[in-house]
């Protein structure tokens, strides 16, 4: 099967305002440059985006005449010219009569309260918009009531994975040799993968590549065992088998998939450490390392290095495109000491891609692996248990310790698939002004991994209608989604220039679909205030 490939972008059908190819082409340079914590760019040295100032500068003033840019092509060679520069345009909302210190001024009020109470999004939604620049909530109606979340949990976890690791940390995973036994250890890197050509991701068929080369001329045949013992607990969440979500173990490839995919819904593998151990062990066969035919694990349980079922291991749908000796796709991942092991007396190791990748990565198209994985680092790297209770926790507590109101939260999870967590709006808006601060560069990949609108990741597909297609390019947002609750957090520049963060809850809405036009149609509001 051939490698899989990024969807498209699709292409709004209307030509785009300068205004939105101004910020998509910010977002454009955000995503090229993101893949650090040093993302300056989008910030001047006041903390003002300056993005958002280039394209506030660029607006024609309201009512004045001119035509639309056309809809060019972002790429390196045909992005629109960058704006001229502009004073701070971030310091107040002037829409109207201004803001109140009760977060209700009258302006936005005017705008948002009729769009909440529409009988699309259910009974009792909830809303909170605040002013990134200065962290002021200019906008809340129900901002502290608790609620069901979904996917937006992911900028929970985000934020505290980030916060707890740093954004330049990778997650390594090993091999260590015992005698004649060769230990697969897995670091609970959810990005591994087997394929053949892996980017900027860890490779499966790199470690075996390194292993062979550091086993080298010595002969004999060798076991091998994998190494589960990083995680605690089960390694299925609570809503049981999904193809939403693999079992969370930390040694996985592919997040278990079982066809070509890289991201959305997918039938998974029931043991994907199993899974993955055996097709290391075929990759260390063909890279010339003589081996039983069977793994093991930690524990000496013993299985066939070959399933009797037959299925799919990792990375099936692209052997024959490389071997495990190198070729084009043979580089990916970087080990400690340039892959050779390390300080825990490993021969081998390939390592992840930044943890702000992955981050970016989750949030763009809502990766569940990739959150309950997350939550599990964080939960390690502050000493709680690495299990579903114990990363549920540690993000909790992260947050707490930045000072976020987790007052009345209730966490269950990394990824928002538990229906049992309740996030509020006033906190979900309050880790997006953290994030922005210019203090907290580390944290600014919360931002730039939020899919734009019309452009990529989840909402590659909305914001083409007619009432909100003025938000195409301008919001950036994660989604949530669960059977009667959809939610929606991000940013959005206003025509002001201001760059605002907002969240927006509702449940028991009767038409999923509708309830989505509605929070786009507010995220619009936004852009247009």
């Amino acid at each position: 099967m051939p490698e899989p490939k990024l969807p498209a972008r699709p292409r709004p059908r209307d030509p785009l305002t300068s205004l939105q190819l101004t910020a998509v082409a910010a977002v454009a340079g955000l995503l090229l440059a993101g893949g650090t914590a040093a993302l300056a760019g989008p910030y001047d040295s006041s903390g003002q985006r300056v993005a958002e100032a280039r394209r506030a500068a660029a607006r024609p003033a309201p009512g004045a005449a001119g035509p639309q840019a056309a809809h060019r092509p972002l790429t390196s060679a045909g992005l629109p010219s960058p704006a001229p520069s502009a004073g701070p345009v971030l310091d107040g909302l002037r829409t109207g009569g201004g803001d109140t210190a009760g977060g209700r001024g009258p302006a936005l009020a005017g705008r948002l309260d009729p769009l909440l109470a529409v009988d699309e999004l259910g009974k009792g939604p909830s809303a909170s918009v605040v002013d990134l620049m200065s962290g002021e909530q200019v906008y809340g109606n129900h901002a502290a009531r608790a609620a069901t979340p979904a996917s937006v949990t992911k900028i929970a976890t985000a934020v505290a994975a980030l916060d707890a690791l740093g954004p330049d940390h990778r997650i390594r995973t090993r091999v260590e040799k015992d005698g004649h036994r060769l230990v697969l250890v897995g670091g609970g890197d959810p990005t591994l993968t087997a394929r053949a050509h892996p980017g900027e991701y860890a490779s499966l068929r790199t470690l075996a590549r390194r292993t062979a080369e550091a086993l080298g001329t010595e002969h004999g045949t060798y076991t091998l065992v994998y190494d589960t013992s990083r995680y605690a607990g089960t390694t299925r969440h609570p809503i049981g088998p999904n193809e939403n979500l693999a079992p969370v173990t930390p040694l996985i490839a592919d997040e278990g998939r079982l066809d070509s995919s890289d991201h959305g819904p997918a039938d998974r593998s029931t043991d994907p450490a199993l899974d993955t151990a055996r097709r290391f062990h075929d990759l260390l066969a063909e890279a010339g390392v003589k081996l039983r035919d069977e793994v093991e694990t930690g524990d000496g349980k013993k299985a066939p290095a070959e399933d009797p079922s037959g299925s799919p291991k990792p990375g099936d749908d692209a052997k024959g495109g490389e071997d495990a000796k190198g070729g084009k796709g043979g580089k990916g991942g970087k080990g400690g000491k340039d892959g050779k092991g390390g300080e825990d007396g490993g021969i081998a190791s390939v390592s992840s891609a930044p943890l702000a990748t992955i981050v970016e990565r989750m949030l763009t198209y809502s990766d569940n692996d990739i959150a309950e994985h997350l939550a599990r680092q964080t939960a390690l790297a502050t000493g709680a248990k690495a299990d579903f209770k114990g990363g549920a926790r540690a993000v909790h507590d992260r947050l707490d310790k930045l000072g976020l109101p987790v007052g009345d939260t209730s966490f269950h999870d990394g990824s928002g698939l538990d229906r049992a967590d309740k996030l509020t709006p006033g906190l979900l808006t309050a880790l997006l002004s953290e994030a922005a601060r210019k203090d907290q560069p580390g944290l600014r990949p919360v931002l730039t991994g939020l899919p734009v609108a019309g452009f990529t990741g989840t909402l590659a597909t909305r914001y083409t209608a007619e009432h909100n297609k003025a938000g195409t390019g301008l919001v950036r947002a994660k989604t949530g989604t669960l059977t009667g609750v959809n939610t929606l957090a991000g940013t959005v520049v206003t025509r002001s220039g201001r760059l605002l963060g907002f969240a927006f809850m509702s449940h028991d809405a009767p038409d999923p679909i509708a309830a989505q036009a509605a929070l786009d149609k507010m995220a619009t509001a936004l852009a247009e205030s």
